[in-house]
């Protein structure tokens, strides 16, 4: 266990900043866990993240520009705060009342699954709380193979008569590409086989390729895609605006996107050239999955609220 957190019931002692992996760990008391969900996921009633920051730290995160300050915002990816009352707060009556069948997105900001997941176990108890005996409709975002480990609460949840959809991001099929732009990120093999054990354990599952950076072969990847047996899909290009490149960029990210579209490495231009493959690319899929009795979402509609 990491100085500074302890399990519900044990004092709490912060000591200060440590470190775990690559990122600075810190601790912070929050107010509330369950805040009123807007903008992107304005379809649901909740957002849940139990960590501010993210030690995956991508090179196109527009988490980056909700962090408090232009510190936090150059340094994203090596920092991860951990909400270390979230598991008192959401025991609350209060809060708890505000779970049966309501509509929760975990994370909005963060990933749920950081590596610090691991030792803290953090989210896991806050689904523990979630699944005693209570009925939402909660989705989880990640690209995390860790989310794996909590199949029992989710089944659980479920079995209350609540429902859950387990979302990964899947962003290539190009692993030159993932290492240049989710440098700190799992494979895309494992977190496609990852989805696959969750979607094997009877838990609705999504791949969201979100942003789809690149797909160098579409066949093979929807073959890859198909084979874990999902049928819910959900792609959205990269925003050049809002996704910039934050902490954790390679100096070679943006020429490599050149490369890949055989551009001159000019912003407009790689912008322009982008934008024509990613169509080409999301027409291309939504025909192969639709043709194999898959859905494909696009964007916020995509998002919605599944059920």
């Amino acid at each position: 266990m990491l100085p500074g957190f302890e399990r519900p019931g044990a004092a709490t002692v912060v000591v200060g900043p440590t470190r775990y992996g690559s990122a600075d760990i810190t601790y912070q008391r929050v107010a509330q866990i369950l805040n009123k969900a807007t903008g992107f996921v304005k379809g649901y009633d909740w957002t849940l993240n139990p960590y501010g920051g993210c030690a995956f730290g991508c090179t196109y995160c527009y988490a980056a520009f909700f962090a408090r300050d232009t510190v936090k915002r150059d340094t994203w990816g090596e920092w991860v705060a951990v909400k270390e009352n979230a598991i008192e707060v959401l025991g609350r009556p209060r809060q708890r009342a505000k779970l049966d069948g309501k509509s929760i997105y975990m994370s909005t900001v963060t990933d749920p699954y950081q590596p610090v997941e691991r030792e803290l176990e953090l989210t896991r108890r806050l689904l523990e709380i979630i699944a005693d005996g209570h009925t939402p409709k909660l989705v989880v975002q990640t690209r995390a193979p860790l989310v794996t480990r909590d199949v029992d609460l989710f089944r659980r949840i479920k079995d209350n008569g609540g429902r859950v959809q387990v979302n990964m991001t899947v962003t290539t099929d190009d692993e030159a590409v993932r290492k240049t732009f989710e440098p700190s990120c799992p494979s895309n093999a494992r977190r496609i086989e990852a989805i696959g054990e969750v979607h094997d354990a009877g838990v609705q599952s999504c791949i969201t390729l979100t942003p789809l950076l690149w797909c160098e072969d579409v066949e093979g990847f929807v073959g890859e895609l198909l084979a874990t047996g999902i049928r819910r899909f959900i792609v959205q290009s990269f925003h050049f605006g809002a996704g910039k490149f934050v902490a954790q960029t390679r100096e070679g990210a943006f020429d490599l996107m050149a490369a890949k579209l055989e551009c001159a490495p000019h912003p407009k231009v790689v912008e322009r050239e982008y934008m024509k493959r990613y169509c080409e690319a999301r027409d291309e899929l939504r025909a192969r999955l639709g043709g194999a009795g898959a859905w494909l979402g696009e964007g916020r509609d995509g998002f919605a609220p599944p059920f």
